[in-house]
């Protein structure tokens, strides 16, 4: 019977609620302010400035470099030389990431033979006994012999079977040997592409013809979207000094942000540049700093380079 009486109330019975009209100027205008905030807040925030309608998607990116600029050196040891970007890129292409020399130490006339290894607390020693033959460690030119040889007039130090001379890098030239690298410019090519959107673009904007591509330098103020830059004002615009950097070498990230709204015109979606330094500089930790690495050179006479600063190219997307 509950059932059925449940049945027939719902099919022939109708109810509605009672309205009650307050007529109140303060009640009133408090609830016209509620409708009026919560339609302020979704127009406003939530389309017009958080554009919560809109959906986002990740970048596929692609770059490339090249860097272009020769200098010349006149040395003592190699006379005059002229280097190109054969010489101080090194490898010549990486993925988002560039390589420039600015300076070298080098060992010239290498040959895998005897000599004295480089003295220090290990390696130094008095007696043949102080020497292991076949003893290699972490931080060893070469494999002990066994034998203690004269360094110098004053110390003695265990003989190596390694290349010799060995590299001796406790000395770094000051001022940086290609100190003119400062004057190198670097073309970045970078390519991205909505996948959800189906868009794609580059930094090298439609506008660019070729006549502006040969003679334009990036300016944060007079050319901001040129894509070639002067590797010394890529390092003054992150607040360092080329010169001083050059010598030990570091790591600088030249950072494009693509910040695109497809709601507006193609026109507007333009990339922008900054630039920062990546490795620790702090006068208080001074091992190991900079950026640095050894490149044998020239078949049997080899030459031996510790090449200083690369550039990494970050893209960031929004």
């Amino acid at each position: 019977m509950a059932l059925c009486g449940a049945f027939h109330s719902f099919l022939f019975e109708y109810d509605t609620p009672r309205i009650v009209l307050i007529r109140s100027r303060k009640v009133g205008l408090v609830n016209r302010g509620v409708q009026l905030g919560i339609l302020a807040y979704v127009i406003g925030w939530v389309f017009l400035w958080e554009k919560g309608y809109q959906e986002t998607d990740s970048v596929v990116s692609s770059v490339t470099t090249k860097v272009k600029g020769v200098t010349l050196t006149n040395t003592s040891i190699l006379g005059a030389r002229i280097w190109d970007v054969a010489d101080y890129v090194i490898p010549p292409q990486g993925e988002n990431t560039v390589f420039v020399m600015t300076n070298v130490i080098l060992t010239l006339n290498q040959s895998q033979g005897y000599c004295p290894e480089l003295p220090d607390d290990q390696t130094e020693c008095t007696v043949k006994n102080n020497c292991v033959p076949g003893y290699v460690s972490t931080h060893s030119s070469g494999i002990q012999t066994g034998k203690c040889v004269p360094y110098n007039g004053s110390i003695n130090t265990c003989e190596v079977f390694a290349w010799c001379p060995l590299e001796d890098d406790s000395h770094i030239p000051k001022p940086a040997f290609l100190r003119e690298a400062e004057n190198f410019t670097l073309l970045v090519k970078n390519n991205i592409w909505y996948r959800k959107f189906n868009f794609s673009k580059r930094n090298i904007l439609p506008t660019i013809n070729s006549t502006y591509l040969k003679n334009c330098i990036y300016d944060a103020q007079t050319d901001p979207f040129c894509p070639i830059f002067r590797l010394g004002k890529i390092v003054e615009a992150a607040g360092q000094d080329f010169q001083e950097m050059a010598v030990e070498g570091g790591v600088m990230a030249l950072q494009i942000n693509w910040d695109c709204n497809l709601d507006r015109a193609a026109s507007h979606c333009v990339p922008k540049y900054s630039f920062r330094r990546l490795d620790n500089k702090d006068s208080a930790h001074t091992v190991s700093p900079g950026y640095n690495f050894s490149q044998p050179r020239g078949g049997v006479s080899l030459i031996s380079l510790i090449c200083s600063r690369s550039f990494s190219l970050l893209i960031a997307c929004g």
